[in-house]
């Protein structure tokens, strides 16, 4: 693989820019692998990659039905934070967004982390007990937070509006070291990365089957034919359901459509993501100068990646009010993602019925900030065959004993 660097772009520049390769290989499947993961997204190639950094195991193949990153890896607002309440999604969120820090060094690719902070607005009396409660127990997680008042979050972003006439700006849970990065050049990254190391990236190639002996995984049915495997990950996010139901098991989990849209690009007036739960709206400034504006997920189940009228008028109503300024903005594009939501609110990162085979799911509207820590998480318990520490309390398991990491209630959102 071509090293990228100042002086790489230096010297293609030189010769016409006719020696840059392809970022990855496009192959034809071999009839087996060691083993397969099903979804070519941001959790699944990071899995991938992890397996071969950490693990040695590089006979992988990661099957994708679309394309590379087509699914909502592209299709996010790339909120990158960890100030979760539970220990449990602290220690894998904050994972991840360490892992973030070093991840363009680590892959050779940029992936534009910025690190520009994160506040999530407190604009109720129970939204600040909250707050106060999860940054105390961020400090003895190490997870690095604080509640700040309204005359900070006011110096922290000068365009928000304090007093609004609905639900006013009372303080605001601050974490400085979260952020962004740009969700298609980390999938790129990990794409380039895994064929790197000699993985095969098979686009275009929808999994029809999953096959099995004896209670353990033998191979996949697709539409590019029959390719054999002794270790299966499932990493299909909205399809997961879909997935299960083939490998012979359910999952306790639904599926309903996430949608985002930017407006028209404007001059810098927002260097950090602000999200406000109350009225449910999240809101940053990409690079490109558009407004990126996220709200809450659909209420009924679907498969749809459209937008619709609702959700822009409910959404950007609840952030006119505390952002006036962006009121007369026009809408550039607006779009959906299929997110899969479990019960608690929490990833499913596990062991499946069917052995030798694992999944990772249930990531609902939060599955961006987690993708490092997702893919090193369940990337060592398909080498080892068990969970290790950030994987163990995320079981299927916890379902049936009623053990659940209910961030939904414990955070206010499950962003």
């Amino acid at each position: 693989m071509k090293r990228y660097s100042a002086f790489a772009i230096a010297r293609e520049a030189a010769r016409h820019h006719t020696g840059w390769e392809r970022a990855w290989r496009s192959p034809t499947p071999k009839k087996s692998y060691d083993t397969i993961i099903i979804g070519a997204g941001g959790h699944g190639l990071a899995t991938a990659y992890y397996l071969g950094r950490n693990h040695g195991i590089k006979n992988v193949a990661i099957i994708e039905k679309g394309w590379l990153g087509g699914g909502n890896t592209g299709r996010n607002t790339t909120i990158i934070r960890s100030n979760y309440l539970q220990d449990s999604s602290a220690a894998i969120y904050e994972k991840a967004r360490s892992l973030y820090e070093g991840l363009s060094q680590d892959l050779n690719y940029n992936v534009m982390f910025s690190p520009r902070g994160v506040l999530m607005l407190a604009q109720t009396e129970h939204e600040v007990r909250g707050y106060k409660r999860t940054a105390i127990a961020n400090s003895l997680q190490g997870v690095e937070t604080e509640f700040v008042g309204p005359e900070k979050v006011k110096e922290i972003c000068p365009i928000i509006r304090l007093d609004g006439p609905r639900y006013p700006v009372l303080g605001g849970q601050w974490q400085p070291r979260g952020g962004t990065a740009r969700h298609d050049a980390v999938a790129w990254g990990y794409a380039r990365a895994c064929s790197d190391m000699g993985m095969d990236i098979i686009q275009q190639c929808e999994v029809t089957g999953i096959r099995q002996e004896n209670g353990k995984v033998t191979g996949v049915e697709t539409t590019k034919g029959d390719i054999g495997c002794s270790r299966l990950g499932i990493v299909v996010a909205g399809h997961s359901g879909v997935l299960a139901e083939m490998a012979g098991f359910r999952l306790p989990v639904e599926s309903v459509a996430l949608q985002a849209l930017v407006s028209e690009p404007i001059k810098p007036c927002m260097d950090i993501v602000v999200m406000a739960n109350t009225v449910h709206g999240y809101m940053s400034q990409s690079d490109k100068g558009e407004m990126v504006i996220g709200g809450g997920a659909d209420q009924f189940n679907n498969y749809t990646q459209r937008g619709s009228f609702q959700h822009i008028e409910e959404t950007v109503r609840a952030l006119i009010e505390t952002f006036p300024v962006i009121s007369r903005l026009k809408m550039l594009r607006q779009w959906g993602g299929i997110v899969d939501m479990t019960g608690d609110r929490s990833p499913i990162i596990s062991q499946t019925p069917l052995g030798n085979t694992y999944i990772n799911c249930g990531w609902g509207t939060g599955g961006f900030k987690a993708i490092p820590g997702s893919g090193w998480a369940m990337a060592d318990m398909m080498a080892k065959g068990t969970p290790g520490p950030l994987a163990a309390e995320f079981g299927l398991d916890r379902f049936r004993q009623g053990r659940f990491i209910d961030e939904s209630v414990a955070a206010g959102v499950a962003h």
